[in-house]
């Protein structure tokens, strides 16, 4: 068989700029690679490494600022016809994209129109590429919605997008790529978003178009666990450049670039504790006498409820719970979109209001708490949030933003009279006095939560919130904010809700565990206890889900979690 059969598409010195008002920038720097039929090949990388233009260049879905060189060759289903992608045009690019080649994005709802059902934007492809007849359309959609996992397909089907959920949207979106049967789906991070149990269903879902649908497969991803657990080719790429292509087995266990080593170093995993040394590079050891220490937050039968709205009834988001945190402990708050983490983070903050229960925070009962008694508490809580851009003034420089806190609690009475105050405290999270100046569309994501970071800590608060620090970021990036965080926790010892879905990063971090699912604790203990054995089924669901970045180890963990699925967990 030649080259042409056994591969459904070639990549071949590939190169894409863009022109902007500062000029030419190149995204993409002379890339070759091959997908063979029925494989699937993970494109991995960090932010700006060039992946996302090369899943949108298979389909020529760049804009009209671009200029390409080089060629993209795509054969067809039948091995019989091959396609020149970058010299197609009109009516022969539209039969190209959606028949030959489908792409999945990252974000559903920005491909779901919100105004139209789900079954009439599947049918709007099966139109555009010649089918007319009504109940032909119908039961190819039906069909389609049966084949990706949507329950009572034949009802639904006349939803609109807003009645799914995050997980069953990506699967409509899967849907709407499969539904034309091309033989390559260009998956866009397509799990970044979900929750850890929600992504082992997508990834099944992706497995079932090659195994099943007979489709190659390119998934762009920067998490190389979800790399171990699909991919059979991977690619990984840096800075516009392949640095290194191979099996999955070679590149996890053989890897010869020193970035893609860097790449696997960081990626955090089970049972792996963060080891920060100081300048001198002695280890920095945390304080082990937490349990002795003063309780700054403590829950008794905690409830918070939202009000519903006309005929909805009112939502229950947390049911109950009880929890303590001491001074200098890192308690870790793990569950998935809607169990009541975040809620439960905000109450804490004086941020949400308590509907029943008790929640006392640095002394201050929260049930009923007027603002005024409240108010002197708020300097020593400090608040780091999933996304620093939007916590940001995009209008202030990033001294002014770090300042804020200072100034609206009285310790100093402008930006420049804090400035030294600020510049030390910019040092401390690792970042240039000069970033002071800068504004925060000026700074990459893991800079801007590094200053986040230190804008929390700057009226040196004993309870810090952290919700969701790390999750929008690379893993390399990850890695450095997760050392940086528990080197300042080592030396300042504030008391800390680590929230998050990951269960290797709290891992890393937390000296106690709570698992939370839909607004109750199913489990609560040690770090270790939790993670090594678990006694909850729903923990023991979430810890199977965690895709590990190891193919072998990943095979295991598959397996473990069908198991769990099998019995109704």
């Amino acid at each position: 068989m030649s080259d042409e059969q056994t591969n459904l598409a070639q990549v071949k010195d590939l190169s894409v700029s863009f022109m902007t008002d500062a000029g030419s920038i190149k995204a993409i720097d002379k890339i070759s690679f091959t997908i063979s039929r029925k494989t699937v090949v993970g494109v991995v990388g960090e932010s700006g490494s060039g992946k996302s233009v090369t899943a949108r260049s298979i389909i020529k879905l760049l804009p009209e600022t671009a200029t390409t060189s080089g060629a993209i060759y795509l054969s067809n289903r039948e091995g019989n016809e091959q396609l020149d992608v970058l010299s197609l045009s009109g009516e022969d690019l539209r039969r190209m994209r959606g028949s030959e080649a489908a792409m999945v994005f990252q974000e559903p709802n920005s491909v779901l129109n919100p105004v139209y059902t789900i079954g009439w934007q599947i049918e709007e492809g099966l139109r555009a590429h010649g089918m007319k007849d009504k109940k032909e359309l119908r039961a190819k959609s039906v069909d389609i919605l049966k084949k990706v996992g949507i329950p009572d397909a034949e009802t639904r089907i006349d939803y609109y997008p807003h009645q799914f959920s995050g997980g069953q949207k990506q699967r409509i979106v899967i849907a709407m790529a499969l539904v034309l049967n091309p033989g390559l789906i260009l998956a866009d991070e397509p799990t970044t978003a979900l929750d850890v149990t929600v992504q082992a269903e997508i990834l099944d879902l992706l497995r079932l178009a090659r195994d099943e649908f007979g489709a190659s497969v390119l998934i762009i991803t920067h998490n190389m666990g979800v790399i171990a657990d699909i991919a059979d080719e991977v690619v990984v790429m840096y800075r516009g450049h392949v640095v290194e292509q191979g099996s999955v087995e070679q590149i996890f266990y053989s890897p010869k670039d020193d970035y893609t080593k860097r790449l696997l170093a960081a990626v955090p995993r089970i049972g792996q504790k963060l080891v920060v040394r100081d300048e001198q590079g002695k280890v920095i050891e945390r304080s082990k006498d937490w349990h002795d220490q003063p309780i700054a937050v403590e829950a008794k039968g905690l409830t918070i409820t939202y009000p519903g709205h006309l005929t909805q009834p009112d939502f229950k988001a947390v049911n109950g719970i009880d929890f303590t945190i001491h001074r200098s402990e890192v308690l870790g708050l793990v569950g998935e979109s809607g169990s009541g983490k975040s809620t439960t983070g905000r109450a804490i903050a004086g941020l949400q209001k308590v509907s029943g229960g008790s929640l006392n925070v640095l002394g201050v009962e929260m049930n009923g708490v007027k603002e005024r008694q409240f108010k002197p508490k708020r300097a020593d809580i400090g608040f780091v949030f999933q996304d620093p851009g939007s916590s940001f003034n995009p209008l202030m420089t990033i001294a002014e933003n770090v300042a804020e806190p200072l100034i609206v609690h009285k310790k100093y009475s402008s930006v420049s009279e804090a400035s030294d105050y600020v510049g030390d405290l910019l040092e401390m999270v690792q970042l240039p006095r000069a970033y002071m100046n800068r504004f925060p569309h000026e700074l990459s994501g893991g800079q801007r939560q590094r200053a986040s970071l230190a804008r929390a800590l700057a009226l040196k608060p004993s309870l810090l919130i952290a919700d969701e620090p790390t999750s929008a970021l690379d893993v390399s990036v990850q890695a450095k904010v997760l050392e940086l965080f528990k080197k300042l926790q080592a030396e300042i010892g504030f008391a800390c809700l680590f929230i998050t879905h990951d269960l290797a990063v709290v891992d890393m971090l937390a000296d106690r565990i709570m698992v939370m699912h839909k607004g109750e604790i199913v489990e609560h203990g040690d770090a270790d206890q939790v993670m090594n054995n678990p006694q909850n089924p729903y923990t023991q669901k979430l810890l199977a889900s965690l895709p590990v970045p190891d193919p072998r180890e990943q095979r295991k963990h598959r397996a473990q979690l069908h198991e769990l699925l099998a019995k109704g967990i």
